[in-house]
């Protein structure tokens, strides 16, 4: 048996009694975090969790608040950090710094208390970067710290082009400036305002003088007639022909009509006139661009291009055959888009000339000589209106009337033909179109100090014919003149009589 001298299991005891009093004397500070502890740039010796917790949230309020200025191609922006989605990752960091000096066994314990005696003990509070949000402002940014370049292009005049030479830009690469970013955050940035450069790349302009000589091939044409519509019609439809008119589209580019020739209002050069809309006539700025589009629709099927997005009109046009219309509608989204899908540059040649709008579209010809392409409408359902309809409107006098046209509805479908050295080899279908029916329309004014009159107006409209409204009206309007001729018992006699006509009108239209 091994004997252990007496004096030190008095000192063991002596020391274990001194751990617990020093324990018991320290109760008071068991929840602060021990001193020389620092959370990121954030002191926090000293503090209760609560208060390192407070800290730490002020200082990251101090963050999201801090603003970044964004530099590239010799301009600014400036966004704040919390826009771009900057956070911080270590959510753990107070729990971390509470347990410093208490959690481990004795030996850990006591060397924490010792590293801190000989200099301060940091926790990091790395930064992060939601990259989706980040890219998101960034790239909208980047729209007022870019210089576009400015395509090589082409000019047509005389039946002859013209090469017009662009020039080069300078655009935020996102994807880069990105990376710039969040390693700026992470070894660099300490929390408050700050500028740095993002990565700027210079855009030389698409095409080439050679490559834009190739271009002089008709690929497609086609030409509408305009020469019944208004004097605000005929404006509209000039002002978006050339809004298109010149537009070089390199491979692989696409083009929207909508975004092209908008917005539709006064201060984009657009007048009012008729236009579609819910099944109705109503006066729109721009009405009539939709036959600007239909007819660039044609255009680009003869000329082969992909076609990524087509709507119908709500009801039928008369200036293409139906399932040939391309409708345009800023309300509702319709659009007419499509692709160069060529490996050439194309030209978009669109004019106005004795009421007729014409586009064509050079490119530079690959297909085969002997193979022709054509479309062709096929009506599947018709539905005509049956009867007219008529509301009254007693706030108009009797003689107004205003009159829409009915139209008839459709299902129609376009196809494709091909045909090589004049025999079909295939037939594709392309679309197919769906044209509400809408009956023939008249809003009347009814209102008279007459009362014979009026029940005349609503005994014709009653009978749900316009032709007899219109009839109604002369024969008041005669009435009214001959009238003013006559005697009071002479009034009164033909008030009656008239009185019987409408009862007798009201009968045979309920079918009495």
């Amino acid at each position: 048996m091994k004997w252990i001298p007496l004096f030190t299991l008095a000192a063991l005891c002596i020391g274990f009694a001194g751990n617990r009093a020093v324990t018991k004397a320290e109760t008071a500070e068991n929840h602060k975090i021990a001193d020389g502890v620092y959370i990121g740039n954030v002191y926090v010796g000293g503090m209760t969790e609560q208060e390192a917790g407070d800290a730490i949230s002020a200082y990251a309020q101090s963050v999201d608040d801090a603003v970044l200025t964004l530099n590239a191609n010799g301009k600014s922006v400036e966004v704040s950090a919390q826009e771009l989605g900057i956070t911080f990752q270590n959510t753990n960091a107070v729990q971390e710094a509470l347990a410093v000096g208490r959690n481990g066994n004795l030996i850990k314990r006591y060397k924490d208390k010792k590293d801190l005696e000989h200099g301060s003990k940091v926790f990091e509070l790395p930064l992060g970067l939601n990259e989706t949000a980040a890219r998101e402002v960034l790239t909208a940014k980047a729209e007022k710290l870019n210089n576009e370049a400015v395509d090589n292009g082409l000019i047509r005049e005389n039946g002859q082009f013209q090469f017009i030479e662009g020039s080069s830009g300078v655009e935020v690469n996102v994807e880069k400036s990105l990376m710039t970013i969040e390693d700026y955050l992470k070894n660099n940035w300490d929390g408050t305002d700050a500028s740095l450069d993002l990565v700027a790349e210079v855009v030389e302009p698409e095409g080439t003088k050679e490559e834009l000589a190739k271009v002089k091939d008709l690929l497609g044409s086609y030409t509408t007639n305009y020469s019944t519509s208004s004097a605000g019609r005929c404006a509209n439809i000039s002002v978006a022909a050339g809004k298109i008119n010149g537009t070089v589209l390199y491979p692989g580019e696409e083009f929207s009509v909508g975004q092209t020739i908008g917005p539709l209002t006064a201060a984009g050069g657009y007048e009012l006139a008729g236009a579609y809309e819910n099944g109705q006539t109503v006066q729109s700025y721009g009405g009539g661009v939709c036959q600007v589009s239909t007819t660039l629709y044609n255009a680009v099927l003869r000329a082969e291009l992909e076609v990524t997005q087509r709507s119908n009109h709500s009801m039928i046009v008369t200036y293409v055959d139906p399932s040939a219309d391309a409708a345009i509608a800023e309300s509702s989204g319709k659009d007419f888009v499509f692709v160069n899908n060529t490996d050439y540059p194309i030209y978009i040649d669109g004019h106005t000339a004795d009421k007729k709008i014409t586009f064509t579209i050079y490119g530079v010809e690959t297909r085969a000589k002997n193979r022709a392409v054509d479309y062709e409408s096929e009506v599947v359902e018709k539905k005509v209106p049956e009867a007219d309809q008529i509301i009254a409107d007693a706030s108009q006098p009797i003689g107004v009337i205003s009159v829409s046209s009915a139209h008839i509805g459709y299902k129609a479908k376009l196809w494709k033909i091909v045909k090589e050295n004049g025999v079909e080899v295939s037939r594709e279908q392309v679309n197919s179109s769906n044209y509400k029916m809408s009956p023939r329309t008249a809003t009347v004014g009814i209102a008279s100090p007459d009362p014979n009159a009026t029940s005349q107006m609503q005994a014709a409209i009653a009978t749900s014919s316009i032709d007899t409204v219109k009839a109604t009206i002369s024969n008041i309007k005669a009435q009214q003149a001959a009238a003013a001729a006559l005697t009071p018992e002479q009034l009164q006699a033909i008030a009656e009589a008239q009185a019987q006509a409408a009862q007798a009108q009201q009968d045979a239209a309920a079918g009495n």
